[in-house]
């Protein structure tokens, strides 16, 4: 019986496939007597299921070696095509992460969208969505793996622009997918040119032939590296490819509380399966480091400029995803990936916290709201432990994952030490700047009446509150947190007191009614760039926008003047030849003779003119 759950745990992203097809007739208002609710009632029974089966297969396999199965697909000459699926403690474990989270963001999303439109399609998307991401941790093939983070990006697209008669929500819908499109070709080109190299997309396989140490040219290696590490920039929204996420807030909050979570960690599982194959070139390992180091301190001085809550959170999404990159540049996989756990439960609770402030105050600028503590003191609550458990303050799960990581370059790397500490203080400043925006301070006309919000906002939000209060248990029954005693305790002590002094500096400029708001930094031009994102966008817009609204420009010319204009002088000489014989023909055969003689006779006389001698 126990290896029954663990050989049919493939039919978990089933599961969600069906609740996604049973919606249909619901979308497009087939069914209309019954309202849209039953659809968002069978995707959360489907999404329970799908979390029922994960958590047995998980305590089946717990303590097992991982198990291989294969699901042929296409064969045809030689070409093979087999989906193989690795079981493993790990595989299933971020699963029911996955269908854990969804059922909570479903369930929240009752409440949330109570009286939506599209509340029947949202649900849909939803379960679309997490059949996708349960589908890619099971998958051990970059080729589908690729396939299916392309799946993903088609749900990002569909998610984000559900109120697509809102412009803002089009336009964040479109630049989400055409950035993300960037990483994803440059990925394709990188597993394209892996398959004739290792032969084998498969990711066991790969970790092996990376480690025989193949005889790869320097620049060979470095090109096949910067191309793979570009699809997961694109996902974990990662400089230059990081503008996505923050247009994705134009998106459904419950959405939000899968896209902030785990949606941005699918780059983060990929980048870590494909570490081995990055380490054949140390370029790429410094440029993975490089590139989460600049996502990181940018990501957290961006946060705190900003003014839109989930905005504000998106750019910490971007930061804390930089440390998981900076994690892999330094090849220390297990930290990356309870980097990805930590941040996956807080930020949903943080998100799900801020998210009932927007439902009751109908405001998501930060400016407007505060005074909230003494009227919602469970949202309060669960964002200061959402807070405390994202960065390093002990004994909450962010504070190991962020020591291990630290643990791993204390030696080492003292210049990513002080990044790391660094974007520790920045966060927990901006996150206190957050609490204190809004719940800190007097009530403001939006926030004088904040009722209470539903029941189905209140449960997820309380349940996230217990998991991420008892992760640090949790993880210490599994054996899955680091061994205190190996551990560097100079770097857990500055690590502790990095956290003290960011919140301590959030709360001191915050919550004191001392300091009047908004804060207005001494240099006008420095908060403008970090409220900007560094011009960004208008980078974005004076070069590559612009080369391409360009280059645009001078295709269409040349098809409406060159190519166009080609065809139709061809048309109108066809025409005019046309109606010239029209009106030159007479009906009388001995006129048509003599043309043909005239015309015979000219070409004789051509032909031996062209032959005498001259």
């Amino acid at each position: 019986m126990p290896q029954f759950w663990i050989e049919t745990v493939w039919l978990v992203p089933c599961y969600s496939l069906l609740g996604a097809l049973l919606t249909i007739p619901w979308s497009p208002g087939i069914l209309r007597r019954t309202g849209p609710r039953p659809a968002g009632y069978i995707n959360l029974l489907m999404t329970f299921f799908s979390f029922i089966h994960s958590a047995i297969a998980l305590s089946k396999i717990w303590g097992q070696p991982a198990q291989q199965i294969s699901l042929p697909w296409l064969q045809v000459a030689n070409l093979d095509l087999t989906l193989p699926l690795e079981l493993s403690a790990l595989s299933i474990g971020a699963m029911a992460l996955v269908t854990g989270l969804n059922f909570s963001a479903q369930l929240y999303a009752v409440g949330y969208m109570e009286m939506d439109w599209g509340w029947a399609r949202f649900f849909g998307f939803l379960a679309f969505f997490e059949a996708g991401m349960c589908a890619l941790v099971l998958c051990n093939s970059l080729f589908f793996s690729f396939m299916i983070l392309e799946i993903l990006t088609l749900g990002t697209y569909v998610l984000v622009g559900l109120w697509f008669s809102q412009s803002l929500v089009v336009s964040g819908a479109r630049d989400a997918f055409l950035t993300k499109r960037v990483g994803d070709l440059l990925l394709l080109m990188g597993l394209l040119a892996l398959l004739p190299l290792a032969g084998t997309w498969n990711f066991t396989e790969l970790a092996q032939w990376a480690e025989s140490n193949p005889q790869l040219p320097t620049g060979t290696a470095t090109l096949l590296g910067l191309a793979l590490i570009a699809g997961p920039m694109g996902k974990c929204a990662q400089f230059p490819l990081h503008l996505w996420l923050d247009e994705a807030m134009e998106g459904p909050l419950p959405s939000t509380i899968l896209r902030n979570s785990v949606v941005v960690a699918t780059g983060a599982w990929v980048l870590i399966k494909l570490e081995p194959v990055l380490a054949l070139s140390p370029a790429v390992l410094t440029t993975a480091i490089a590139i989460g180091a600049v996502s990181a301190v940018g990501g957290t001085l961006i946060a705190i400029a900003q003014i839109d809550v989930k905005r504000a959170l998106s750019y910490s999404v971007s930061a804390y995803m930089g440390l998981v990159f900076i994690a892999v540049g330094t090849q220390q996989d297990e930290a990356a990936l309870l980097l990805v756990l930590i941040h996956a439960l807080a930020m949903a609770l943080l998100v799900m916290s801020t998210g009932t402030i927007v439902w009751s105050n109908i405001t998501q600028d930060l400016t407007l709201l505060g005074g909230l503590w003494s009227r919602r003191p469970i949202s309060g609550i669960a964002y200061i432990a959402g807070t405390l458990a994202l960065i390093g303050f002990p004994p909450l799960g962010g504070f190991w994952a962020l020591l291990k990581l630290l643990d791993g370059l204390w030696d080492t790397n003292p210049l990513l030490v002080v990044v790391v500490l660094l974007v520790n203080t920045l966060t927990a400043f901006s996150l206190t700047r957050e609490f204190g925006l809004i719940f800190g301070g007097k009530p403001k006309p939006m926030t004088v009446r904040a009722p209470e919000v539903l029941w189905p906002m209140v449960i997820p939000m309380t349940l996230a509150l217990g998991v991420v209060l008892h992760l640090p248990l949790i993880l210490l029954n599994l054996d899955l947190l680091p061994d205190w005693a190996a551990l560097n305790k100079d770097a857990a002590l500055v690590l502790t007191w990095s956290s003290i002094l960011g919140l301590s500096l959030g709360a001191v400029v915050y919550l004191s009614p001392l300091i009047q708001k908004p804060i207005k930094l001494p240099v006008q031009a420095l908060q403008q760039l970090l409220a900007a994102d560094f011009y960004t966008p208008q980078i974005y817009r004076s070069t590559i926008v612009l080369g391409v609204a360009t280059l645009s420009r001078i295709a269409d010319w040349v098809d409406r003047f060159i190519v166009d204009g080609f065809i139709n002088a061809v048309g109108w000489v066809s025409i005019f030849g046309g109606e010239s014989l029209k009106y030159g023909n007479s009906g009388q055969s001995q006129s048509y003779l003599l043309t043909i003689v005239v015309g015979m006779s000219i070409l004789g006389l051509v032909l031996a003119w062209s032959i005498l001698p001259g």
